[in-house]
């Protein structure tokens, strides 16, 4: 049975099943991990893949790692291929062996029935440390690959259903907290095993090869529906350029270079002239940059497509080595993600040109990370704070940004004031929105967020990744850019100390670190704005009456 042949109906069916699954799979994730960062910030994927690679399920979790899982299902069978058997786990960090940052742990189940290999259980995990030179692993600093943590290129985690214990034993003996780090890589390995029994029974009611021509008509199908689209947009040639403003080191522009083109049913984005690879750790894998445009292109589409690889048949990445858009040998990555923000904002910035009423204005230009880590008191051991601060989206052609919401790319969240304050040595003082921050148009910028930590051990590591002080997120269509982020450092005598976007410092107890987001660009010329709308954000404190009459001629 082919893709092509199958019936509609039960490929739905089948497609249903495989969606489901792949939900379960973030679901036993979520309830049995045990960082903040996996199980309250929510920065892991599952996928399911077919017998050959081809995604053909995912669920509904965070879009830059599963549009990294076909490269990473590449290189497993290019170095594993016919040696697999039943009850066999991989596990693979490394960013060049197919992996995105060493923090991002991939783990892949390849599941079989009666001998027959009908899929793989794939998940991804943002771990909260792997070792390296900072608690936490990532900083923007790090200049190369050997001071971000333990690599781990494709190996076997599970032989046949039983432990490796020397890989666990290197794993144990290069990460800070093992509990932690064995406690989500556990919740990873159950997350496949759930998949395996889900897939074996449907392996049993259609029969392995029935069940392989199905997956197969769900890609192919995938891929129709995309051409479909792509071919009714006009053909063009469109390029942006936006900027990170730091090299992770030092406070410099970046350029990231997107240049769209689209030609019939097919769509090719360009970024090979970004920026040369930077100093510090924000240099990207090309994997990771192909997620960034899958995204940007999927945002675009009317159509629901089944999330399957198909959707990235009809779409070219190029990228060229030694860039920020392809990190060679020994370049450090582990701050990469900001990157792909910044490179989904510049491939947005080319489509607006191209189909201006599918693309909205940029957002907050990524998730801020904040790495909080030191000694507990009384010698109760060290803890490893990871936040994830997600703020707000741009205008759209249809609507206002939304407000304290993830980055549209990320799906993950900030983790909540109680079990910050519960879990670690932490006062969170202040959270929430900040008025007259969004970019004013027809359609306003969401507002950003404001979060303030108050530190009570001393000698802590803070590590933070941030972005969009010096580059407010664009606008569009005559909407203004949103309002810049900021990081400050207020000590206990009041002293305050302004702090680039990008650092890793020590500060002491009773410090109080304050960071805001960027604000959300505007969509539209802000005199179209409905003054009823205007008044309703005054009346709601987001944005100040001074604000409301400056940007939309309000009168009280």
């Amino acid at each position: 049975m082919t893709g092509r042949s199958t019936d509609p109906v039960t490929q739905q069916i089948v497609g249903s099943a495989l969606a489901s699954i792949a939900d379960e799979m973030a679901t036993t994730i979520f309830r049995t991990a045990h960082s903040t960062v996996v199980r309250d910030g929510m920065d892991f994927s599952a996928a399911l893949c077919d017998a050959r690679g081809e995604t053909v399920a995912q669920a509904v979790t965070v879009p830059f790692h599963l549009g990294s899982v076909p490269h990473a299902m590449d290189t497993l069978r290019a170095k594993w291929g016919e040696r697999m058997r039943p009850g066999d786990v991989f596990v693979m960090n490394d960013p060049f062996d197919g992996g995105i940052h060493l923090q991002d742990i991939f783990v892949f189940k390849p599941v079989f029935l009666e001998g027959a290999l009908l899929g793989f259980a794939t998940t991804t995990a943002h771990h909260g440390d792997v070792g390296g030179r900072l608690p936490g692993s990532a900083a923007c600093d790090n200049t190369e690959i050997f001071q971000e943590g333990i690599r781990l290129p494709w190996l076997r985690l599970f032989d046949q259903g039983e432990p490796v214990e020397a890989v666990f034993e290197v794993i144990r003996a290069n990460v800070r907290i093992p509990r932690m780090t064995f406690g989500d890589l556990g919740a990873q390995i159950a997350a496949t095993s759930v998949a395996e029994r889900a897939l074996q029974e449907l392996g049993r009611r259609y029969g392995p090869e029935p069940l392989a021509g199905l997956m197969d008509g769900l890609v192919v199908h995938s891929e129709r529906l995309v051409r479909q689209e792509i071919a009714g947009w006009p053909d063009g040639v469109a390029t942006f350029t936006d900027y990170l403003d730091s090299d992770g080191i030092e406070r410099r522009d970046v350029p990231l270079v997107a240049t769209v083109t689209i030609e019939g049913d097919e769509l090719t984005a360009d970024l090979r002239e970004s920026s040369p690879m930077v100093a510090g750790a924000l240099n990207s894998t090309r994997s990771f940059i192909q997620a960034c445009v899958y995204q940007a292109v999927r945002s675009a589409l009317e159509v629901e497509i089944p999330n399957t690889s198909g959707a990235f048949r009809p779409i070219h990445v190029l990228t060229r080595p030694g860039t920020i858009a392809e990190v060679v040998m020994p370049g450090a990555s582990s701050m990469r993600g900001v990157t792909g923000f910044r490179a989904l904002d510049a491939i947005n910035g080319a489509l607006a040109q191209l189909i201006p009423g599918r693309v909205g204005a940029a957002g907050e230009g990524g998730n801020t990370l904040a790495v909080f880590g030191a000694g507990r008191p009384a010698g109760r051991g060290r803890f490893i704070f990871y936040e994830l601060v997600v703020g707000t989206w741009g205008g759209t052609p249809e609507n206002d940004g939304n407000d304290g919401v993830t980055n549209p790319a990320s799906l993950a969240a900030n983790i909540p004031v109680e079990v910050a304050e519960a879990e670690f040595p932490i006062h969170i003082e202040r959270y929430g929105l900040v008025p007259d921050s969004g970019g004013a148009g027809r359609h306003r910028g969401g507002l950003a967020i404001e979060r303030a930590w108050r530190c009570l051990t001393p000698d802590t590591s803070l590590i933070v990744r941030s972005d969009r002080a010096v580059h407010p997120p664009y606008g569009l269509a005559g909407g203004g850019p949103g309002a810049v982020s900021s990081n400050l450092l207020v000590h206990p005598d009041g002293s305050e100390e302004a702090l680039p976007s990008m650092f890793s410092i020590t500060i002491g107890a009773g410090d109080l670190f304050v960071h805001r987001t960027a604000g959300g660009g505007g969509f539209g010329d802000p005199a179209e704005r409905d003054p009823a709308r205007v008044e309703e954000d005054v009346l709601d404190g987001k944005l100040s009456p001074q604000a409301a009459e400056e940007q939309y001629g309000w009168q009280n």
